[in-house]
């Protein structure tokens, strides 16, 4: 293994698992460079069915350099409706070209607007409205160009090859063409505490531990360096004014750039309602959309699940298959097989004779390995994976019965597989400074996840 890029630590991903050297280079360069198609999970039923029965209509939509929230604001605009009318599966990057699902509730085939770089097709009606999950996984086609060595991305596929197998080497690894089956950890991405400033996951943690004053400051101040001077500089009075014994916090407002509208929201609320007792504070943070106020318990969560899967690592302890105590879960078998999809209600503790037939499972993609995503309700593994687990939540200071909050920051808690397989095929340009990768991920994984493996460079980069 070699040592994971020095930002990638600060959220708990301390390793590659390939041993070759990056390949280097850039993606997106262009849109094109970067293609997602969801793998649907939702049918419709005819679009002329009774609207009653089936209030929203399905779309299949394809952008190309379109945030997911910014062209449900535009399409929402352009209907003359709520904006929370309009729902989607899973949100996408921006710089890219991607086809996902939208629903519209209470809206017409014939209103269906035409959009600047997106082709929407009505595919029919649905029973509700779209949600987060309401997709099997993603494919990718993703060309990295200007690699500074694109042929050792052969090399990476065969390592990865191995480390599946949990063997040194891989006899007969794939060529250049076919198509290889591989595995990652399956770490949550940098993106997920936020790609500038990874700070989600520490605004999150201390949520759980109740210091509301603290998760507020971390989000409005606490400036970084990858950020432009001037939210930088206004970070740096939001610490000051929190520093000092009688803090004007409507300064604090009036220097924060208009385009950080929720630190603003959350300034606001100190500047008017004050800041006296946790209360206020838990109030000043409530200002923000639910969503968000969700992702920041989600993205403890995933620190924690990142911190556990590298200490596995650490142990040396397999990915592949169970040691005794693991709690393993088995696969969604409502997916296609290609995603390799764990379904975390099913699961059971590998102990004893268990541990050799989970094995087995687990080694033809029909189980996997997991870790918590720790809630009230989580249960954590027996043995050594255990260990790992109390080890982490206790220098965290973290217990599951923490994640008893008020609100959307309530956790209830999960598992999630610690192996991301998938089959990738490799395809190097004559020029022999761009090739191509093209796989499949379930929901709810991270292609950074892969393609950090292939580039080993800045998160930034990826």
């Amino acid at each position: 293994m070699r040592n994971a890029h020095s930002l990638e630590r600060r959220v708990g991903i301390e390793h590659y698992v390939s041993d070759a050297e990056g390949t280097g280079g850039r993606l997106r360069d262009a849109p094109e460079d970067f293609r997602v198609r969801e793998v649907e999970a939702m049918d419709a039923v005819d679009v002329d069915e009774d609207p009653g029965d089936y209030p929203s209509l399905l779309l299949r939509v394809t952008l190309r350099e379109w945030d997911t929230n910014d062209f449900a604001r535009r399409l929402s605009d352009a209907l003359g409706i709520s904006r929370e009318r309009v729902s989607w599966a899973g949100t996408k990057d921006k710089y890219a070209v991607t086809t996902q699902l939208f629903s519209v509730r209470d809206a017409s085939p014939d209103e269906i607007p035409a959009i600047n770089n997106a082709d929407i097709e009505v595919l029919g009606r649905i029973g509700r409205d779209l949600g987060f999950g309401d997709l099997a996984g993603n494919d990718f086609d993703v060309r990295v160009r200007d690699a500074d060595a694109s042929a050792n991305a052969a090399t990476v596929t065969a390592q990865l090859q191995a480390f599946l197998t949990d063997e040194d080497a891989v006899d007969g690894a794939a060529t250049e063409g076919e198509t290889a089956a591989v595995a990652v950890p399956n770490y949550f991405g940098h993106q997920r505490f936020g790609s500038r400033r990874p700070v989600t996951h520490e605004v999150g943690l201390h949520v759980v531990r109740g210091e509301w004053r603290e998760a507020v400051l971390s989000y409005v101040g606490n400036p970084a360096s990858a950020e432009p001077d001037g939210t930088q500089a206004a970070r740096r009075f939001v610490d000051e004014q929190a520093a000092s014994d009688d803090p004007d916090w409507h300064a604090a407002l009036e220097t924060m750039p208009n385009r950080l509208r929720y630190e603003r929201s959350m300034l606001h609320r100190l500047a008017e309602d004050g800041d006296e007792s946790a209360e206020d504070w838990r109030h000043a943070l409530e200002a923000v959309p639910r969503n968000l106020q969700r992702l920041f318990v989600n993205a403890a969560q995933s620190y924690v699940f990142n911190r556990i899967l590298s200490e596995r690592l650490d142990r040396g302890l397999p990915l592949t298959r169970p040691i005794e105590g693991d709690v393993v879960c088995f696969a969604d078998r409502d997916v296609p097989d290609r995603l390799y999809r764990a379904d975390p209600d099913r699961t059971q503790v590998a102990t004893g004779r268990r541990v050799e037939v989970m094995s087995r499972h687990c080694e033809r993609g029909r189980a996997f390995v997991t870790a918590p995503l720790v809630g009230t309700e989580t249960e954590l593994a027996e043995g050594e994976a255990g260990e790992i687990e109390r080890a982490v939540l206790n220098e965290l200071d973290l217990e599951p019965a923490d994640f008893d909050l008020p609100g959307e920051f309530d956790s209830t808690g999960t598992r999630r597989a610690v192996l991301l397989r998938t089959d990738v095929e490799t395809t190097v340009d004559s020029d022999a400074d761009t090739y191509e990768l093209s796989f499949s991920l379930p929901s709810g994984s991270y292609a950074t996840a892969l393609l950090r493996e292939y580039l080993k460079t800045t998160p930034q980069d990826l």
